[in-house]
């Protein structure tokens, strides 16, 4: 059975095994304002998803990962799918995300019904990465 819940301080290991970008500290804030969840099948954690507020009034997921070997079975889809109904259930109208433009993710996104809208480079140096590109839907 699967079934999805906010992240809770006993995720911290789970949490840290598919996400190496968050900081600590970060995640206890993710904790205590419920801004990350975590999808178990039958009681396993499988996958995760963070987001924060862009410009402090619109969701934006900010990580999405479902461990490799639990990939392609649809987690990621009932993730995004849990987390807007919940941004919907909060008030807001619009959601966003984004991801590198060499990532396969943009084609899932796109199937989810989200849009291109924009993106940027980051050429400085020690910081390069290919263009990231933001994507935006309305809930």
């Amino acid at each position: 059975m699967i079934s999805i819940r906010y992240a809770a301080i006993e995720d911290k290991e789970f949490w840290f095994s598919l996400d190496a970008h968050l900081a600590e500290s970060e995640f206890v804030k993710k904790v205590r304002d419920q801004q990350g969840y975590v999808l178990l099948d039958d009681g396993i954690p499988r996958g995760l998803l963070r987001y924060n507020l862009f410009w402090d009034n619109t969701p934006f997921c900010t990580m999405l990962f479902v461990e490799w070997s639990s990939q392609r079975k649809g987690y990621g889809r009932r993730l995004m799918e849990f987390w807007e109904r919940d941004m919907k259930s909060q008030g807001y109208g619009m959601a966003m995300t984004s991801t590198q433009v060499d990532e396969d993710a943009q084609h899932f996104y796109r199937k989810l019904g989200y849009k291109d809208c924009g993106g940027f480079t980051v050429d400085i140096p020690g910081y390069e990465q290919p263009m990231e590109l933001f994507m935006s839907k309305a809930l």
